[in-house]
Parts: C-alpha cells; sequence; structure tokens
C-alpha cells in the first residue's frame, strides 16, 4: 500500500514543502509528539473478524488459524509494512490513520511513518514513532527492513527528487545517521531483504516475466552485481514483498491469487528453490517471521473495491 500512495502523491510533494515552509506544519516539526490515535477519524468503526467481509484463509496445517495481533498495535487507522528483525523482540510497521487522506496530506498529519512495538514478556507494548530523518522537514518513510545495526526503508524526501532508498543505524536504542543508499538506477529495487551478502527484491526491470518478479543481486567486495531472476518461484502474475528466513531455506513472498494479495513460500534443498506453496491467502501481504517461526503479515480490509483500514495479523506455527 504504501510505494503505490508514494507514486500517487510524489508530483504534488514540492507544493506541500512550499505550505510547511510558511507555517503549515504539524506539531511534531516543532518537537512535540503526537499520539497517532489522535489522528484517527472519530467516526471510523473499527473492523473485526466478525465484520470483516473477505478474512484471510489458511491453506497450510502447520499453522494455527490467522488472527488480528492481540495488544495495542491495531487501531481503525492503517497498520502495514511489518518486519520483526531477527535479532531483537521488535515489530516494525508503517501506520497512517486513514487510508482516505492523500499522500500530500498524511506528510502533514504529525503520525504518518514507522513505528516500533517491542515485546517485553511475550507482550507487545504501545508502538513509537520511528524518526529516520531531520524532524524539521518532510519525509514520507515506509517499507522497512532492518538487520543488525542496520535499518533501510523507502522514502520521498524534501531535497530529493521522486522515491529513494535510506539507510539508519542502530546506537544507543536509537536510529540515527540516516543516508542515502544508493543502488544502481537501472536495477530498479523495489521492496528488499537482504540476508548475508544477497539482496533479494522485486522489481518490473527488463526481464520479468511478468510484472514484478523476485530478483537476487550478490554483494561481492562491497559492490552490488548484476541482478538474476529468480525463475523457480516468478510467474507471469506480480511476485514482491521478499522475506528470507534467518537459516536461508525459506522464501515468503506475495503473489495474487484470485484476485487478491496471498503468501507463498519455497523451500531451498540442495541450494535450489523449490515449487513455491500457497500459505495464505486473500489480502494477506508481506510476510514477516518472528524467530519462533510464527507468521506476520498485513491484512487490508476491502468493501466494494475500496480499502478501509488494515492491521497486523499473525498466524502461529503449531
Amino acid at each position: 500500500m504504501f510505494k503505490k500512495l508514494l507514486i500517487f502523491g510524489i508530483l504534488i510533494l514540492v507544493l506541500v514543502f512550499v505550505f510547511i515552509s510558511v507555517g503549515g506544519g504539524e506539531k511534531e516539526s516543532k518537537g512535540v509528539s503526537i499520539a497517532r490515535e489522535e489522528k484517527i477519524p472519530t467516526n471510523v468503526l473499527k473492523i473485526t473478524p466478525a465484520t470483516d467481509i473477505y478474512p484471510p484463509i489458511l491453506h497450510s496445517s502447520e499453522y494455527e488459524k490467522p488472527a488480528p495481533l492481540v495488544g495495542p498495535i491495531n487501531t481503525a487507522g492503517a497498520e502495514d509494512s511489518p518486519f520483526i528483525p531477527v535479532d531483537r523482540d521488535e515489530l516494525y510497521f508503517f501506520f497512517t490513520p486513514d487510508v482516505k487522506v492523500p499522500p500530500e496530506k498524511q506528510l502533514l498529519d504529525g503520525v504518518t511513518g514507522i513505528y516500533v512495538s517491542k515485546n517485553i514478556g511475550g507482550k507487545w507494548q504501545n508502538a513509537e514513532r520511528v524518526l529516520l530523518h531531520n524532524s524539521k522537514k518532510l519525509a514520507l518513510d515506509g517499507c522497512e527492513f532492518g538487520a543488525g545495526d542496520k535499518m533501510w526503508c523507502l522514502s520521498a524526501r524534501e531535497g530529493y527528487t521522486g522515491i529513494h532508498w535510506f539507510t539508519a543505524d542502530y546506537k544507543d536504542g536509537k536510529w540515527t545517521n540516516w543516508k542515502n543508499e544508493v543502488f544502481k538506477k537501472e536495477y530498479e529495487t523495489g521492496e528488499l531483504h537482504i540476508f548475508n551478502d544477497e539482496l533479494y527484491f522485486h522489481s518490473a526491470r527488463t526481464g520479468s516475466k511478468g510484472g514484478n518478479d523476485i530478483w537476487i543481486s550478490k554483494n561481492i567486495n562491497g559492490e552490488w552485481q548484476e541482478p538474476q531472476n529468480i525463475e523457480a518461484v516468478n510467474t507471469e502474475s506480480n511476485e514482491g514483498w521478499p522475506y528470507i528466513t534467518v537459516d536461508g531455506k525459506e522464501l515468503w513472498f506475495n503473489r495474487e491469487y484470485k484476485g487478491a494479495p496471498a503468501i507463498f513460500r519455497s523451500k531451498k534443498v540442495n541450494e535450489v528453490w523449490q515449487t513455491p506453496e500457497l500459505i495464505i491467502s486473500q489480502f494477506a501481504g508481506e510476510p514477516t517471521l518472528d524467530k519462533n517461526g510464527n507468521i506476520y503479515f498485513v491484512h487490508h480490509f476491502f468493501k466494494d473495491s475500496k480499502m478501509l483500514e488494515a492491521d497486523i495479523y499473525v498466524v502461529y506455527k503449531k
């Protein structure tokens, strides 16, 4: 969802920057934090599994039934793009309070962006905003990925043209030292996952079988090499949002199934990716796994072909 919103709004970001420069910003630009719940429209009713028209469908006997993540993370706004680092009990996600609001206004609400919740004693805590940019300037960050002490995110930022990958360093419990991460432009690097010296990403670059495909680029002597199409998992449909398990033996990703995003898994056997299997369908997106092998994903709620909100769901391993 995040990247689509960015693309639609990028042409009018310049007008927003002018607006901010003359005093149109929110409290956060003045150093005052805003609770994200404050910006959710008061007339919005929270969607629950009981009122969900298109609930996610499980296709594997390895897991329990999908359910909204218990705790203070999900709201009547949109929680999206979940990611769990392998070395920390933290859940990162993108939040915007109202999916009907266009990106140029999301920039002004003071709460849209990346958040993190810590898991303490088996319970997810209240989420806090993660600022990966200079708070005095506008930015719309999302599509986050973290490994070790580094985070990558896609962002539209004041002072840059278009959408770029940025990185930030984790130090003393905070993300700092953000900078523009340069991938070769011709790679057309979409949402990514980095495993050791391997960069997995989706892209509709030349050579794709159809729409987005999943590609791999290896880092040799500090340089990302020419990407290779992972042909075993790609089809004429759209494949994307890759996630690699900590042992490097499972590739989780999204593919369209019966007109909606679904989660698939491919296993690596003798260093060869196998034919993917369907795990969860019906508006199930952007899978990530915790250290126990439980699946976290975003579930979008739709009605009459319009997205109403989004929540983080979990599927526990039996």
